[in-house]
């Protein structure tokens, strides 16, 4: 199991990196971090309380955009390593034409996806105060 969940956090993992690096650089630059430092806030404090909050909303949304494409690998994954799962009893019941079972299965990954998107909205009110859920 190493080798595919090695696989799966790879093909993200690259990308979000360079986005989190890009986004604290952008946000380090902004006018409020350096009054947070010129109020003599700590170094850590000013990264993680400012300027790493606010840099997080592009790679929440990164990671929302993202996980259809998670997903839709560990179909392949499932495949490829032959692990039984979803994807694999997916894949065999598209070969037997079992169409309530596909619908089924399709239901469960949508159901989880849209469960993902209410997450990731909720997480932006956490992370950013300017956002308020009404």
């Amino acid at each position: 199991m190493f080798l595919p969940a090695v696989l799966i956090g790879l093909t993200p993992g690259g990308g979000l990196l360079r986005l989190v690096r890009t986004q604290m650089l952008e946000v380090l630059r902004q006018d409020y971090i350096r009054t947070a430092q010129a109020k003599g806030l700590s170094q850590t404090r000013v990264l993680y309380g400012h300027a790493f909050r606010n840099a997080l909303i592009p790679v929440i949304t990164f990671i929302g955009i993202g996980l259809p494409n998670i997903i839709a690998g560990t179909v392949i994954f499932e495949q490829i390593f032959l692990i039984p799962g979803m994807g694999r009893y997916l894949i065999d019941a598209i070969g037997n034409l079992d169409y309530p079972v596909i619908q089924g299965l399709n239901l469960v990954f949508a159901t989880l996806l849209v469960g993902s998107v209410v997450v990731i909205d909720v997480s932006y009110a956490l992370v950013d105060p300017r956002i308020r859920l009404e």
